[in-house]
């Protein structure tokens, strides 16, 4: 028994060979954004994407930095719930030019919502967060208790 659905490398599915082949495969190419890269790409958003994280750690603390380019700082909200660290932002885009007779209005809307579960190592309270140049930073202190001890010698009596 044959599969009725292929998928090719690039990902894109395609009709096994029923009678309608031909034109199972005309309206597969009709929205493949490599036949139409003008159409598809330019005017639609295909796919959900989410801010790029950089999440490091030093001794003392966490940092956590989210790509958000072209934000302000109200668009965010920063939750923590029962050590969920939550981070979204809902930005909306508003743009009317007005040239001779004709008018044109362009709006668009962007949203996110990242969600990280925080060790318990992490003092919530000190919890600090700063946007700058497109960046958001968070700064996630340790509890002192969880901070590494530094190396002591014992003496031998």
């Amino acid at each position: 028994m044959s599969s009725l659905m292929n998928v090719s490398k690039n990902g894109t599915h395609k009709n096994s060979g029923l009678s309608h082949n031909g034109w199972s495969n005309w309206i597969d190419d009709l929205f493949n954004v490599d036949t139409f890269p003008g159409v598809v790409s330019s005017n639609f958003n295909t796919s959900v994407s989410l801010p790029k994280v950089n999440i490091r750690e030093t001794n003392d603390e966490y940092f956590i930095e989210m790509a958000v380019p072209g934000m302000k700082k109200s668009d965010f909200n920063i939750d923590i719930d029962n050590e969920v660290l939550s981070i979204s932002a809902e930005h909306n885009v508003e743009e009317e030019n007005t040239e001779g007779n004709f008018t044109r209005r362009e709006f668009g809307y962007n949203s996110f919502k990242r969600t990280f579960t925080l060790p318990d190592s992490i003092d919530d309270q000190k919890i600090k967060a700063k946007y700058e140049d497109g960046i958001l930073s968070i700064k996630l202190p340790k509890l002192e208790e969880a901070k590494p001890k530094p190396v002591r010698t014992i003496k031998i009596s």
